[in-house]
Parts: C-alpha cells; sequence; structure tokens
C-alpha cells in the first residue's frame, strides 16, 4: 500500500512538474534589491520558468543587465523585466506615443511625497506678484510619474550623470511633452497629486 501511495506521488509530481521543453531561462534577484539599485552579476540568477509565465521583456543574459540601474525595489527571487529597470522600458503600458520628460521641481523636497505609478497634475507658476502679476497654469494633467531622484542613483539613460536632486520623470503625450519642454525656464515647477480615475490602477511601483 505504501508503495503504491509513493507511486501516485511521484506521478502527481512529475505531471505538475513541466517538462524542459516547455522551461526557458529568465534572471531574477537573487536578494532583496532597493529601487536606484545598479545591477551586477551576483544580483542575478537563471531560473527555469515555464513559457507561460514569463512576463514580457524578460532576460537570460546578465549582460544585458549588468549595470542597469533599477527604478523599483525587487524581492529576493522576483524575474526582472525592462519595465523595472530605468530607461525607455518603463514606459511600458503607455499609450503609443508617450514619452519621458525629465522636469526638475521648485521644490526638491516635495519629491518624497511621490513615487512611481502615481498621477500628478504639472503646475507651471510664473511672475514674480509685482512687475510681473503672479500667474498658474497646468501643463499636464494626470501624467503618470515614471521615476524619482530619492530612489537613489545619479546617471540614467535619461539624465546622464548631472545632477539629479529634485528631478522627477513622468510620461507625457505629445501635446504634453512640448508643454513641458523647457518649462523650468519659464517659472517654477510645481505637482498636484490626483487620484487615479475609477477602474484606471496606478502603475506598478
Amino acid at each position: 500500500m505504501a508503495l503504491l501511495l509513493c507511486i501516485a506521488a511521484g506521478i502527481t509530481v512529475q505531471q505538475l512538474t513541466p517538462a524542459p521543453d516547455d522551461t526557458v531561462g529568465a534572471l531574477a534577484a537573487t536578494r532583496d534589491l532597493a529601487a536606484g539599485k545598479t545591477l551586477d552579476p551576483a544580483d542575478l540568477a537563471l531560473l527555469n520558468v515555464p513559457r507561460g509565465l514569463l512576463p514580457g521583456g524578460s532576460f537570460s543574459d546578465t549582460t544585458a543587465l549588468q549595470g542597469k540601474q533599477l527604478a523599483v525595489p525587487l524581492r529576493q527571487g522576483q524575474l526582472i523585466s525592462d519595465s523595472q529597470l530605468l530607461g525607455p522600458g518603463l514606459l511600458a503600458g503607455n499609450p503609443p506615443g508617450s514619452v519621458a520628460v525629465p522636469l526638475r521641481m521648485a521644490d526638491p523636497s516635495s519629491i518624497q511625497l511621490v513615487s512611481p505609478g502615481q498621477l500628478i497634475n504639472v503646475v507651471l507658476s510664473g511672475g514674480d506678484g509685482y512687475e510681473q502679476p503672479a500667474r498658474s497654469e497646468v501643463l499636464a494633467a494626470s501624467v503618470p510619474v515614471l521615476w524619482t531622484s530619492t530612489q537613489g542613483g545619479k546617471g540614467t539613460q535619461w539624465l546622464g550623470d548631472g545632477e539629479t536632486d529634485g528631478l522627477i520623470v513622468v510620461a507625457a503625450d505629445a501635446d504634453q511633452s512640448r508643454r513641458l519642454a523647457g518649462s523650468s525656464t519659464q517659472g517654477k515647477l510645481f505637482f498636484v497629486l490626483v487620484a487615479p480615475a475609477p477602474g484606471r490602477p496606478t502603475a506598478p511601483g
């Protein structure tokens, strides 16, 4: 009787275990990794994953990830995809034609209030209240935040190696990006937090 139970258990395990042809290699985090971490080979492990569970934009070659910077924290064993890295992959899931726009906020400490996936209105405040009348204008409404300078790191694929304090990167459409381009030279930039519309989840962060 015990032998029959062992055989049955073995068959069940075999049925639940994908055949080698049904799995592919994918890189995962070897330990908990913080946002802003620059990846090196010690951070990566190759796992065999069923093809049907493989996320889009995943990696199987460590050289493709070495030196890349995380935009979000990862848990040990979590698979890595391009949407979790600083760079164009963060635009995954946004409407076609979206671009990543870096903005410098007038109050750098306010960046601590936002994280990737948060929707914001970008507001331009101009004038000095004396010779020039003070005015405020919403340049872009309900744009998602892709990255903030509080996540660590100085250089990114968008921003180079310059100073990043007070910077955020948002996803914007063509019209919004034209209004946002060079806006920091026209006045001071601020943001307003926006609640997501019903049925519209925020991006994972």
